[in-house]
This record gives C-alpha cells, structure tokens and sequence, in this order.
C-alpha cells in the first residue's frame, strides 16, 4: 500500500533511495524471522494464540510507522510490524495442512494465494489514492486500522485447528532439529528454494517498480497503482486456474511450468531494458512474470508440505524464511542503481529466475 508513496516518502524524510527501500528490506526481514517464531510456536501452542498475538502487533506497530520522525526510526519500526505480521502468513498455510491434504490442500492454496493476491491489486490503487488526499503517514493510519480489524475478525471467526493431543513439545532445541531436518530434506528443499527465488524475481518488481515507472518512465503514482494492479490480476487469474486443474496435472509439473515462465519473462525484461526498448514491451514482460507466480507460488508449497503433518508449522516458517529472507536481500540489490536507473531491478529479477528454475531442474 506505501509502495506508490515511497519517492515522496524518501523526501520528505531526506533519505536515499537505498536507505528508504530499507524500510521494505526491514519489512520482509522481519515477516522471514516472524514466521520462524510463529511457526513452531503454532506446532507447540495451537495455531491461535500466536495469530492473535500477532495480528494485534502488526496494527500497534503500524501506528508507529505512522508517527516515525526518522527513517532510521522508520526502518526499525517496520521491522516489528512485519514480526508481527509473519504470524499471519505462516499461520494460515499450517491451517490448510491441518484442515486438508493431497490435492485438495493444494487447492485450497491456490485460493489462498488468490485471495491474497487481492491485496496487491487494491492495496497500491488505495495507496495512491490516499496520497492524492494524504501523505504516506496516513497510508500506515490505514493499516493500523486494518490490523485492528483483522484482529477482530480473528478473534471471533478464526477456531482452534490443532487439537492438544498433536501439537508438539520439545523446545527450541527441538525446534532447531526440525528445521534443519528439512533444509537437508530432498523432498522439501529444492521446492522450498524454487518458491522463495521465484518469489525474489517478483520482489525486485515490488522493491523497484515505483522508482521505474515513476522516475525512469515519468509516470504518476497513481499510474504504477494501476499497473501493479494488472500485474496481480495476472496472478490471481492463474493462481485461480491452478486451482482448476491441479488436480489434473498435479503440484510438481504445473510448478515447473510455472519456474519457466518466469524465467523467461524475466530474461525478456533485462533484455528489454538493456536495449532501451520502452515501457511498453517492458511492462508486457513484467506482467509475465508477476502473473507466473499464480502458477509457481500455491504449487511450490503443496509440493513441500505434502508429506510431513507432524511439523506443518515448522515447515510454512521455513519456507517463509527463505522467501522473506531472499526478498530482504534483493531489495537493497536492487536499490543500488539508485532512483533512476531501471537495470538493477531486472538484472536482479532475471538471476532469481534463472536460480529458480535451476534448482528445480536439478534437484527435484
């Protein structure tokens, strides 16, 4: 929702362009590290408590984003906000393995992945609409108020999926035995890896977009809301499409499908840009890749949660990890060209594809 207010954010605040995509960077470091906490946590205290727990911290942390006087303060703030908001995310695949399996759990993360796909089609057309009436402080006002929704809404609709006889004990210790268990697994990494580089060429368009279409290409921040929008539109379509026929194909060969598409779109960006071609074709190719992710995203995690009901938790805080992880590195890769220049942002896209795909030809 901020990602259209992030050049005038960047002056209003008298920081660089590096400095303010560190408030994402700090952003999704922190949903990484949240899930690995709320994750396990889930596997040992049920799956509600630590989603109420952090969904009331996402909308507190989001009013101080709305107040922060620095960026300094802004980026550490934004790092609570995603600890907090990474309960969310891991908690809610944990649900669906508990509740599903097969290829009805890897229906029920496609809609997953499309109803969360809705988000990015209304959260940059929101954002740049509040910014034509406010400033970005208010986009986070707006925020504080959905998480405080969100929290209500939990704490009424949301019941208890794993039952005290199957959650876990065993501590941190344990915990750690799991986790890495599953980093070496064959039959959960290289779909974990696949996911999260995957995931990273469509975050260098997230981190970047903004400066591209508005600094390179001269556009509105309205304009980049719309377009952001069409991209998620993309996604959700054929995340709702691999939904369909999932059951047809199954998760592993609609993913690799998926993994080339992206790396072909993404390789078609770099070439684009490097031959100075537009923002047409540009935005053809970047629609590609956004899109993709439908295929690739909701297939990559059916593929690696399959078969290990005994630490569901722990296995969504993994993957999420290595997703959030990667994007918190790429952010900063991509901020490195500055806010003019649109190469670093495909270069860094097009390496995550290729990796992607890669990993899931060798491996899986």
């Amino acid at each position: 929702m901020y990602l259209p207010g992030l050049p005038s954010l960047t002056r209003s605040l008298h920081a660089s362009a590096a400095a303010s995509n560190l408030t994402l960077t700090a952003s999704v470091l922190g949903i990484a590290l949240g899930q690995l906490i709320a994750g396990p946590a889930s596997d040992q205290l049920g799956r509600r408590r630590p989603l109420l727990i952090g969904l009331l911290g996402f909308a507190l942390a989001s009013v101080l984003c709305a107040v922060t006087p620095s960026i300094l303060v802004l980026i550490i703030v934004r790092f609570g906000q995603g600890l907090a908001g990474g309960a969310g995310i891991v908690i809610a695949r944990a649900v669906i393995r508990d509740l599903y399996d097969g290829t009805q759990a890897a229906k029920m993360f496609a809609m997953l992945m499309m109803i969360g796909g809705v988000a990015p089609i209304f959260a940059p057309l929101v954002g740049g609409g509040l910014l034509a009436v406010s400033s970005w402080r208010g986009v986070f006002v707006v925020l504080a108020l959905i998480g405080a929704g969100l929290f209500f809404a939990a704490l009424r609709g949301v019941p208890e999926t794993l039952p005290a006889v199957q959650r876990h004990r065993g501590g941190l210790r344990a915990t750690a035995r799991l986790l890495g268990a599953l980093a070496r697994d064959r039959s959960f990494a290289p779909y974990c890896a696949a996911f999260a580089f995957s995931f990273g060429a469509m975050f260098a368009w997230i981190s970047g977009g903004s400066y591209a279409v508005e600094n390179v290409y001269h556009a509105s921040p309205q304009l980049f809301s719309l377009l952001f929008a069409v991209n998620a539109s993309g996604y959700i379509g054929l995340a709702r499409v691999s939904s369909l026929i999932v059951g047809r194909f199954g998760p592993a060969r609609l993913l690799r499908i998926g993994l080339c598409a992206v790396c072909a779109m993404s390789l078609a960006a770099l070439a684009l840009t490097a031959a100075h071609s537009g923002i047409a074709p540009l935005l053809i190719a970047l629609f590609g890749v956004v899109a993709a992710q439908g295929l690739v995203l909701p297939n990559a995690v059916a593929a690696a949660m399959a078969d290990r009901p005994e630490s569901l938790g722990s296995a969504s805080a993994l993957i999420g990890l290595t997703q959030f992880g990667l994007g918190a590195l790429v952010a900063p890769l991509v901020g490195l060209g500055g806010t003019h220049d649109a190469l670093p942002m495909v270069i860094v896209m097009a390496g995550c594809g290729v990796v992607a795909l890669s990993v899931n030809l060798m491996l899986s």
